[in-house]
């Protein structure tokens, strides 16, 4: 268990819905070691926990979902070997996300910069509060944004994403929407609802093929056409063999909500 497990607080509702808060707000949610442990940790449980249909990472800061990487961790004098060693949390979180076999939704209610841009571009689905921004501004600190790169690349296109990199002024909601990184932006009054709409929407699907479904995106969307196809056709065979294939269907034809299995 992380240091200071209470660094993300952890709240499961009766949908199946498990929220992970970023609690340090004096921080501006700083991904230091110890929050970043505990998002890992937390993240973890979300995973074994078979109640859990759907994932959404939010922040008790009221203007800062998170600020990024800790800067005063970038210029300690600690020893260059031990800097290196601690990087690996932030490939390990990246890839636990895709690798959660559950859905993430990132509630960004407030200003998603830095490392937390790479949080939200791993994750599934990105709901912004109108006003907030996202954006990498490491450059305008003498930084880059190495480890995040892979991910802006993947999620936007190549000019806009050198222009994010390398000028380092951030885009508010709005245009993340029309730029595709985030799929809806609310109101602040109407933020909280409509995360929870779409988060209970996701958990009402079935969870074995919602987990097939992502393990088969995770492992498919590096390959080459006909290396993808294949490895697809086999995964929906294996969906075919599911229950929950055979109740979807019989639930749409009797007009009637699907009872789902568990795994």
């Amino acid at each position: 268990m992380p240091d200071q497990p209470d660094a993300v607080r952890y709240l499961l509702d009766d949908h199946g819905v498990a929220t992970l808060t970023l609690d340090r707000p004096a921080s501006r949610n700083a991904l230091g070691d110890a929050l970043l442990d505990a998002l890992l940790a937390r993240l973890n449980d979300a995973r074994n926990d078979d109640r859990v249909r759907v994932v959404v990472l939010t922040s008790s800061h009221d203007q800062v979902f998170s600020a990024g990487g800790d800067l005063k961790a970038f210029a300690s004098d600690v020893p260059l070997i031990e800097k290196y060693a601690g990087l690996d949390r932030f490939p390990r979180l990246y890839t636990a996300i895709g690798g959660l076999g559950k859905p993430v939704v990132c509630a960004a209610n407030g200003d998603v910069l830095a490392g937390a841009f790479g949080l939200a571009l791993a994750c599934d689905l990105v709901i912004a509060r109108r006003g907030v921004r996202f954006g990498c501004p490491e450059i305008n600190v003498g930084v880059f944004p190495f480890m995040i790169s892979a991910l802006i690349y993947r999620s936007i296109d190549r000019m806009k994403a050198n222009e994010l990199m390398m000028l380092g002024e951030p885009v508010d909601a709005d245009e993340a929407l029309r730029l595709g990184f985030v799929n809806a932006v609310a109101e602040p009054e109407h933020f909280a609802d409509t995360v929870q709409e779409w988060a209970r929407k996701v958990a009402a699907k079935s969870p074995l093929l919602m987990r097939l479904g992502k393990d088969a995106i995770a492992a498919t969307r590096d390959l080459a056409l006909p290396e993808a196809l294949d490895s697809l056709r086999s995964r929906l065979a294996l969906a075919f063999s599911t229950q929950d294939i055979k109740e979807g269907v019989a639930a749409f034809r009797e007009k009637r909500d699907p009872v789902w299995s568990m795994r």
